[in-house]
């Protein structure tokens, strides 16, 4: 039961080794696409030694070419010191922002930010949407597998630190759904912290209610 279940989870996880392969998502029996990468040392060194406070944190509903002015003006509002890694962090998530709104032909994104230190999300779920792209820059990443019974995945897979998943939502336009779950990690006690990029298609931003709005 349990090889059944990691065979059809590779069956329909894309994993790539470039950016072009997120757009994989839209082949059909695809439920997830990964953009297999490690982030440079001296990225993951210093994000990883920031204080929580100084990590940077937001929900806007944007144009993808708005991303990199309003990240820069996030991370001077939440303190996140000024230098070269901070530049690398606004750029790559700018780049998945293009890069997901093309996938999706979408002209609006909502992008969060978000620092958690407790247990979020911590059951497994689809999300309400399309498709959602999670960037974990800090921390554990995303847990994910398939389960078409209601309980909890037997084969559960984790996105490395720094990989862009992909994956499909409630909304998106395919029948029967696959069944692929997944959660953020459970951390409550740990002491660890996650900084997790989100990014989700949005078609009418004037629908859209509180997260603020660039036009």
């Amino acid at each position: 039961m349990i090889v059944d279940e990691a065979k059809e989870l590779e069956h329909c996880t894309q994993v790539a080794s470039g950016p072009e392969g997120l757009a994989t998502i839209r082949k059909p029996g695809t439920a997830a696409a990964l953009w297999e990468r490690s982030p440079l040392s001296r990225f993951q060194t210093w994000i990883d030694a920031l204080p929580p406070e100084q990590l940077p944190r937001e929900r806007i509903i944007l144009r993808p070419e708005a991303v990199c002015d309003a990240l820069i003006e996030v991370a001077r509002s939440c303190g996140t010191p000024e230098c070269p890694e901070r530049n690398m962090l606004i750029e790559d998530a700018s780049a998945l922002a293009a890069i997901f709104a093309d996938v999706m032909d979408c002209a609006y994104l909502q992008l969060r930010l978000d620092v958690i230190q407790t247990n979020a999300c911590r059951k497994f779920h689809i999300d309400a949407v399309t498709a959602r792209l999670i960037c974990t820059y800090r921390g554990t990443g995303t847990q994910y597998g398939l389960s078409t019974s209601g309980k909890d995945p037997e084969t559960v897979l984790t996105a490395p630190t720094g990989a862009p998943l992909v994956l499909r939502g409630t909304r998106w336009p395919e029948n029967p759904p696959s069944g692929l779950l997944h959660r953020s990690p459970p951390i409550a006690g740990t002491g660890e912290t996650r900084l997790l990029l989100v990014l989700d298609p949005v078609e009418d931003p004037e629908k859209e209610r509180g997260p603020a709005y660039i036009p």
